[in-house]
């Protein structure tokens, strides 16, 4: 399996370096996490470790939920036993708030297995996977950094509007808009990947890992964290 982890993003502080210097970092809470499932060729058609972080009150978890990760009676269940269907191993654990896969190889990891922060010891850099802050509908202006219209000169109530759209005004190729085009819309919201972050300190007493730099997402989002594959870093 790829070096990763599950995590919580925390907040942003700086630490200081032995020369006094002020490095900008982002705190982390990494697991632990639950190994809640391995994926296998064979069986699956690909390798994988479902990993799951957090916990949620089994009383607020749907009965699928509970199921996930402890053995439920069921007529279901049943049936399966008694046809001699293996059925896979269970976490036993309560059910995750965040769950994920990392692809690769289990490399002698278990169902039911907790990993620490401790799984990124001597990672120099690492991959943030988050998904950036929602901002709603936005306008061309904020959502493209259009200049908007001109103040005078006969504009009027239309200062922030994105102005023609090319296809339209023009009745070319079609008379239809082309897709891609830069509109208002949907804005943040999005997965981003954050690649080769400096791996600033490790606290496995504490589960806290922190990077240089910032990561997508608001305080207390869910993060996925994992070893960098880019060369030349």
């Amino acid at each position: 399996m790829t070096k990763g982890i599950l995590g919580r993003k925390v907040g942003m502080t700086q630490i200081f370096l032995a020369d006094g210097t002020a490095v900008p970092v982002t705190v982390i809470e990494a697991g632990p996490c639950s190994v809640l499932q391995i994926r296998t060729v064979d069986r699956d058609g690909y390798e994988s470790v479902q990993l799951g972080f957090g916990s949620k009150p089994r009383r607020l978890a749907a009965r699928s939920e509970r199921g996930h990760v402890a053995k439920l009676d069921s007529k279901r269940r049943k049936k399966l036993s008694a046809a001699g269907v293996e059925v896979l191993a269970k976490a036993d654990c309560d059910p995750p708030r965040f769950i994920r896969e990392l692809r690769g190889a289990a490399n002698g990891l278990e169902v039911g297995k907790q990993i620490t922060v401790d799984v990124l010891n001597g990672c120099e850099a690492v991959d943030v996977i988050g998904y950036t802050k929602g901002c709603g509908y936005q306008g061309a202006m904020k959502r493209h950094g259009f200049k908007g219209q001109r103040a005078t000169h006969g504009v009027k109530k239309v200062h922030r509007h994105m102005g023609g759209t090319g296809a339209l005004a023009s009745n070319r190729g079609g008379g239809r808009m082309k897709k891609g085009k830069k509109m208002p819309g949907q804005y943040g919201n999005e997965r981003v990947t954050m690649r080769n972050l400096k791996v600033a300190r490790i606290d496995s007493d504490k589960n806290l890992l922190l990077v240089r730099g910032g990561i997508p997402g608001p305080a207390g989002a869910y993060v996925i964290v994992r070893e960098t594959n880019k060369v030349g870093s």
